[in-house]
């Protein structure tokens, strides 16, 4: 049992000091980013169509994002919801199909 003490006090120790170490990261400008274009519905829309691809392309390039910062708020929003398929609209294998017994 005194084994599982020093392993448990470890790891919260861990915890903590990764909790207080993340406080001290930079703020990432993007005053650049909020300027020009305001992304509404149907960019959201489509950037949720291309969410995937996004995110290889994030994964490989830096200054490829997947969702845009410089939208119009719940516009974009439900537009990325529906477009990246979050609520199963265009599902079709939905529970309402009927099976053939």
């Amino acid at each position: 049992m005194k084994k599982y003490a020093s392993v448990l006090k470890l790891t919260f120790l861990f915890i903590v000091a990764v909790v207080l170490f993340s406080s001290c990261a930079d703020k990432e400008p993007v005053d650049q980013c909020l300027k020009g274009y305001t992304y509404g519905f149907f960019g959201g829309l489509w950037h949720g169509f291309i969410a995937p691809f996004d995110l290889v392309g994030m994964l490989i390039y830096d200054d490829v994002t997947v969702y845009a910062q410089n939208n119009n708020g719940v516009g974009y929003a439900l537009g990325f919801l529906l477009g990246s398929g979050g609520w199963g609209f265009l599902s079709g294998k939905g529970r309402w199909k009927r099976r053939k017994d």
